[in-house]
């Protein structure tokens, strides 16, 4: 847990559910203990004390909250586990896991027995799995109807319905009319020429939707992403990202592309367009562009956070990821050489390994190959690429972890336990670790300790003066260190090269 109270109070007042589970409010002026994501009104920070665990707040005094359960609620010990065990598994849930590999493949990759799984999920949320996993698919089933022009049994098959007969007695059951009439009484989008399926994703402003655009661009995979930023000069420029994906396994694998631009100003939103090929995946797809565009963020307690370090863009977001292990790909080969050199490095990777995946454009031609192929290599099959070799026998260690299930770089893993897999492979030190916490895992204060560039950016300070200057940023390092590798950018410093000590 961090230990800075200022940090810490940051993050209670930002009410971010990333830190939920990494520590506990005791409030002076009530006695009470709460979650950092509690509703209470905000208390003074002179009247905050913060707690790792559940037991060292009541032997401070301090009581349980009855509205957060602060006793039922993720945290870092025993008492707290089932509830961090179910939040982690709703968050898999709508994002399609259970279509994918029922409770007992998702009580597998939790680490945990099915019927401890609906033990723990009933605690927390009053419902079981299923319950939950149909609320999420009548939810994308409504939006199908009302946005597109699918007919009714796709639009039952993409929610994740195995059965038409199924949806429309849930659908009915649920909202009082059948799917056919709310189709009737909705005035669906015109079918899209390329066979793909709209979507807005909202966000709150401000969002620096160029800034995101100009990261993935200068990181971008050949071959498989494509990125059109925005035009300065342009004042009808939007900019565009494209990629193609992969998603699911074995029998449920599902292929295609998909595109993301900024829907117009007022509906603060991204316009996402995606292929049919993905229509099986929706959830996933919808998850993982939240992450790759960073939507949950609230900018604004980023701002107040970082002070004048965020003046010059309130809205930048931290660029996640669609796919945790491509990113940790990126991250390995990335190590000490340049941004453009392991730009020229991915797209070797994936033109002599990735699969062919025919798109509507031209940019777009290759899947990013999955573990398993990468696991199935000799290392010497990535030297011959001009991939140093030791870095070539890291790729092959990653993608092994990661193919036999014993790393898991997908959403709501265990940052802690994770990271400490990630160090004990080999080429993989911290901040190669760090890099893939802010992007892949999405964690809100990873700090790339050592990076020669914030260590310039910071005035030409020693990393161990880069570090004690990161504290005042807590619980926001991963914004700060985006604000900081992109002010030197601008300032035309070699934002392109990390250290690894």
């Amino acid at each position: 847990m961090h230990t800075d109270p200022a940090a810490l109070y940051a993050a209670f007042v930002a009410r971010d559910r990333r830190f939920d589970g990494h520590f506990l409010v005791g409030v002076t002026s009530t006695g009470i203990y709460c979650r950092p994501v509690c509703s209470v009104r905000t208390p003074k920070p002179d009247h905050c004390r913060f707690f790792a665990h559940a037991a060292a707040a009541e032997a401070g005094g301090f009581r349980p909250c009855l509205r957060c359960r602060p006793e039922l609620a993720p945290g870092l010990s025993s008492i707290d586990a089932p509830s961090r065990l179910a939040w982690a598994a709703a968050r898999r849930i709508e994002a399609g896991a259970l279509d994918d590999a029922g409770l007992a493949g998702l009580a597998a990759q939790l680490g945990i027995t099915d019927r401890h799984l609906r033990r723990v999920f009933g605690a927390a949320f009053g419902v079981r799995p299923i319950d939950y996993a149909q609320t999420q698919r009548l939810l994308l089933a409504k939006r199908l109807l009302a946005d597109t022009a699918l007919p009714v049994t796709e639009v039952a098959m993409a929610a994740g319905f195995g059965s038409l007969r199924r949806f429309n007695t849930l659908f009915r059951s649920r909202y009082g009319l059948t799917p056919s009439t709310m189709r009737r009484a909705s005035d669906p989008q015109a079918a899209d020429p390329t066979g793909g399926l709209h979507f807005e994703l909202a966000f709150r402003p401000p969002f620096d939707w160029a800034g995101l655009l100009d990261f993935l661009a200068a990181r971008c995979v050949r071959g498989v992403e494509e990125v059109l930023p925005v035009d300065v000069d342009d004042p009808t420029s939007v900019g565009l990202y494209r990629r193609t994906l992969r998603l699911g396994s074995g029998d449920t694998v599902q292929t295609g592309w998909l595109s993301i631009t900024l829907a117009p100003a007022a509906r603060h939103a991204v316009a996402l367009t995606v292929s049919p090929g993905l229509q099986r995946a929706l959830p996933a797809v919808l998850a993982g562009v939240g992450r790759l565009c960073d939507l949950g963020c609230d900018p604004l307690a980023v701002a107040q956070g970082l002070g004048p370090l965020a003046a010059g863009a309130p809205g930048l977001r931290v660029p996640g990821a669609v796919d945790g292990f491509e990113v940790a790909v990126r991250a390995v080969l990335g190590q000490q050489i340049s941004v453009k050199a392991a730009h020229t490095l991915a797209g070797r990777l994936v033109e002599a390994f990735g699969e062919a995946s025919p798109t509507p454009f031209a940019a777009l031609h290759h899947l990013f190959p999955p573990p398993e192929r990468l696991a199935a290599l000799d290392p010497a099959a990535l030297a011959d690429l001009g991939i140093v070799r030791s870095r070539a026998a890291a790729l092959v260690a990653l993608a092994r972890a990661v193919a036999s299930g014993s790393l898991d770089l997908g959403p709501c893993t265990d940052l802690d336990a994770t990271l400490a897999r990630l160090q004990a492979l080999p080429g993989i030190g911290p901040w190669t670790a760090q890099y893939i916490a802010l992007r892949a895992l999405g964690w809100p204060d990873a700090w790339p300790s050592g990076d020669v560039v914030l260590c310039k950016a910071l005035g030409g300070v020693t990393r161990a003066q880069a570090d004690v200057r990161a504290q005042t940023w807590r619980p926001w390092r991963s914004y700060a260190t985006l604000h900081l590798w992109r002010g030197a950018s601008a300032t035309g410093a070699e934002a392109a090269i990390s250290a690894i000590t």
